[in-house]
Formats: structure tokens, C-alpha cells, sequence
């Protein structure tokens, strides 16, 4: 397996992306994102998360993060997307779902070709992971990160997507606390 996209240095800061299997939109349910947002939250206060900006989109999940000292990046990414995976299946399973038996038959295709058994997979294999090393990354990123709703025509500002910290550095009410990038910076780790 392949470690040029992967935390490789605890101390340091990364860009990040997750995506669910085939770019299915999982995440256009409320509930589905609460499971994100709820995850997430409990990677912070629980597993070491430092977030300094994030996005959900319907398919995907980016990030810019690290580890806090004593924690793993690799460690909390596998243990979140373990943990979702399970979560947003009972919700497809358990809760009122009008694509439950395309999702599911997506999510089980996605495990043909994978060596142990499995029955449903959510989220890709890895994650991919970029190292935060200038202040033009930091910005370009962060940039990136904010603008993906209003690229997607989902919301006409940033702030005003409810699963973005374009909230926070706006200074509105948002679902998730983060470490605000202030505009002088070295480099985040």
C-alpha cells in the first residue's frame, strides 16, 4: 500500500480527504451528516483531533487537521471511519431511507474484490492526506475548503453551509469547535 498520501509525522498538520465508495451521496440525509459531525466531535474530545477547518460534502469529507501529542492522525482516521461506516449503516438499515437498497448494493459491490470478508463498505480504502508545510497551502486549502458548497451551488456564501467551518471563522454558530488559522502564521505544527 501506497504511503505518499498518509500522516507519516505526528507533529505536523494535513490536509485531508475522505470519500465514501463510488462518490455515493450519503451525506444529503440529516442524519448521516449528524453521524459525521457527532464522530468527528467525539475525535476531538476523546482520540486527540485537532481540526482547523472542515467541510462535508455529499460524498466526501475534507479536513485540515493533526494529531495532538500522545495521538496517532492514522489512529484516529481508521477509528473514525470504522466507527461511522457502522453508524451510517444502521441508519440506512434502522431509519427511513428511499435509496436503502441501492446504497446497500453499492456498499456490498465495493467488497468483491477485497480479500477478507465483508459485507458493506462505506468509505474508501485509506485516506488522503496532504502535508500542511507553507502559508500559501495553508490559505489555498483552507480556501478550498470553504468554497466547495458554494462551487457545488449548494449555499451562495460559505457561511452559510451548516457543515463547514466557514462558520466558525465567520464567527457564527456551527456544530463542531476548531482551532481558528489566525492570518499571521508560520505553519500549523
Amino acid at each position: 500500500m501506497s504511503t505518499k498520501y498518509k500522516a507519516k509525522d505526528n507533529d505536523r498538520a494535513y490536509f485531508i480527504t475522505i470519500t465514501t465508495v463510488n462518490w455515493v451521496d450519503i451525506f444529503t440525509r440529516l442524519n448521516h451528516k449528524m453521524t459525521i459531525v457527532n464522530s468527528l466531535n467525539y475525535c476531538q474530545q476523546q482520540k486527540g483531533l485537532e481540526l482547523y477547518a472542515y467541510v462535508l460534502m455529499p460524498s466526501h469529507l475534507h479536513m485540515m487537521c493533526r494529531a495532538k501529542e500522545g495521538f496517532e492522525l492514522a489512529s484516529i482516521m481508521r477509528d473514525f471511519k470504522k466507527y461511522t461506516s457502522k453508524k451510517i449503516l444502521e441508519n440506512i438499515k434502522e431509519e427511513p431511507e428511499s435509496r436503502r437498497e441501492w446504497m446497500l448494493e453499492m456498499f456490498s459491490k465495493a467488497c468483491e474484490h477485497l480479500k477478507r470478508e465483508q459485507d458493506y463498505k462505506v468509505w474508501q480504502d485509506g485516506y488522503h492526506a496532504e502535508e500542511i508545510s507553507t502559508n500559501k497551502f495553508i490559505y489555498q486549502k483552507l480556501n478550498y475548503i470553504h468554497d466547495n458548497p458554494v462551487k457545488d451551488k449548494i449555499v451562495e456564501k460559505a457561511e452559510d453551509y451548516l457543515f463547514s467551518s466557514a462558520r466558525n471563522y465567520a464567527e457564527l454558530d456551527s456544530f463542531l469547535e476548531i482551532e481558528l488559522i489566525p492570518h499571521q502564521l508560520k505553519t500549523i505544527g
